[in-house]
């Protein structure tokens, strides 16, 4: 096992030192670095570094992936470099101005969605799972509590307290991620959920901000409302504290801010939200209407690859607005998790099939790092990307699994665990559901893992016929 700050140590190093790192951060398995030139690191020298899985660049991110161990790494990444979190306004600042083309402004986006959202993995799992344990004791499985128990309905709003909130934390986690003020951003996500807003909503009165017309929207468990009013707000809020003196800065840059902030977000951007939100979500429900369990199949099979150059979140993000407004998913999500099982059905055929000690060793690594901990990429990057054929077995089983998904309508009513605790996310839907959720997910599994055992390698490959070992002794 990788000692993890040597492993930080060799990182901050082979990228050029603390003074090229201007804001670090990491997800679940991937420590992610903005650079000032991105030049100096050598991908061949970090790939080679014990410890690390493989290298990306995306979104304007150098990113490193590390696996299930990341935080820890991260941790001794940023005591090593005197690197802060949440440094990333000094990162805008000192990173040089890059050429402003279509595929830079779509990687910023890519790179703006993905560091509000990963942040928040840990609350949606959490708040999930409350849901997933009050499905499964609750009256419609089980049946060991009643919907009017106090268990019941503790979990029930637990769960609501992890979504109905979301556009607060996300005003965080948004705000930090392009470096503005984490509280104002709260407090805008708050004013979209007030008591008494919510109350006029209801009502369907019509209302008025400052005399401008608003559109009444509830945006509770929304997204993109708050992406793109902390956005803006980014650029209001640098605009008062260049302009006002730093003397009545303290109380006038915040106050300022808001006031402009308010009728921006209420009359525009949280309405424009809301309504690309819909469009989004509609065309992919219509998408799945007319293409129907192929549909599914074929997200199944190149969701992999859409998470690899970072496009997934795209779909993530529309997933997670029809399970909070429609209350489940039955393409995107149902697909996803097919294809997570199949890549892990990858690498128990390459654990069979492959002969030589080590590979054979590492690919049953990662088989347990996907089943038991939820992780993929070392699948992806230590088998797919190394033998290319494996990817075969893997796009077969996500295909037949999402096709099995599709034909059976099996829907997703939460955004839960992404190991064999998976299923549970079916759960929500019925026993019915649950089952053939389930079925799925071994089909995938099974499925990936007999193609690529019989297909996934050449047959003369020295790591297949063991030749290379022998010779080696």
């Amino acid at each position: 096992m990788a000692d993890n700050r040597k492993t930080a140590e060799e990182v901050l190093k082979a990228v050029g030192g603390s003074a090229n790192v201007t804001h670090a951060t990491h997800c679940m398995t991937r420590l992610r670095l903005n650079l000032k030139d991105e030049k100096i690191a050598d991908d061949n020298v970090i790939k080679k570094i014990d410890g690390v899985l493989g290298v990306v660049h995306q979104g304007g991110q150098t990113q490193i992936i590390i696996g299930q161990n990341v935080p820890k790494v991260y941790q001794a990444f940023c005591e090593l470099g005197g690197i802060g979190a949440g440094s990333a306004a000094a990162a805008q600042e000192d990173k040089p101005k890059e050429k402003l083309t279509a595929k830079a402004v779509f990687n910023n986006i890519l790179n703006y969605l993905s560091g509000s959202l990963t942040p928040l993995i840990p609350v949606i799992i959490a708040a999930a799972m409350f849901k997933t344990i009050m499905a499964i004791i609750g009256p419609d499985m089980m049946g060991i509590v009643t919907a009017e128990s106090d268990l019941y309905r503790l979990l029930d709003f637990v769960y609501d307290a992890g979504f109905y909130f979301l556009p607060i934390y996300l005003g965080y986690t948004a705000a930090k991620k392009i470096g503005t003020s984490e509280v104002l951003a709260m407090f805008l996500g708050g004013v979209l959920l007030s008591p008494d807003f919510m109350a006029i909503v209801g009502a369907g009165e019509p209302f008025k901000v400052f005399g401008i017309p608003t559109s009444l929207n509830n945006y509770s468990q929304s997204v993109l409302p708050m992406i793109l009013s902390v956005f803006v707000l980014k650029y209001v809020h640098d605009f008062f504290k260049k302009h006002v003196p730093d003397t009545l800065s303290t109380i006038f840059v915040p106050l300022l801010t808001m006031l402009v902030m308010i009728p921006v977000s209420l009359c525009l951007l949280a309405p424009l939200g809301a309504n690309v939100g819909a469009v989004i979500s509609t065309g992919l429900l219509s998408f799945g209407a007319v293409g129907g369990f192929v549909a599914v199949a074929v997200i199944a099979a190149l969701w992999e690859f859409l998470v690899m150059s970072g496009m997934h979140m795209v779909l993530i993000v529309t997933m997670m607005t029809i399970i909070m407004t429609e209350g489940s998913e039955a393409m995107v999500s149902p697909a996803a998790t097919c294809a997570t099982m199949a890549a892990i059905g990858m690498a128990l055929g390459a654990f069979f099939r492959l002969k030589d000690k080590k590979e054979k060793s590492l690919s049953m690594g990662y088989f347990i790092s996907g089943i038991l901990g939820g992780v993929t990429e070392p699948a992806l990057y230590g088998l797919g990307f190394k033998y290319k054929k494996p990817f075969i077995g893997m796009m077969i089983g996500g295909a037949i699994g999402g096709l099995y998904a599709g034909l059976t309508h099996v829907a997703s009513y939460a955004v839960g665990a992404t190991n064999f605790l998976i299923v549970l996310g079916f759960a929500a839907g019925g026993t019915a559901n649950l089952v053939n959720g389930t079925i799925s997910c071994v089909i995938a599994l099974v499925a990936a893992a007999v193609v690529t055992y019989f297909i996934g390698f050449d047959k003369n490959d020295p790591m297949v016929t063991g030749i290379a070992a022998a010779e080696e002794q």
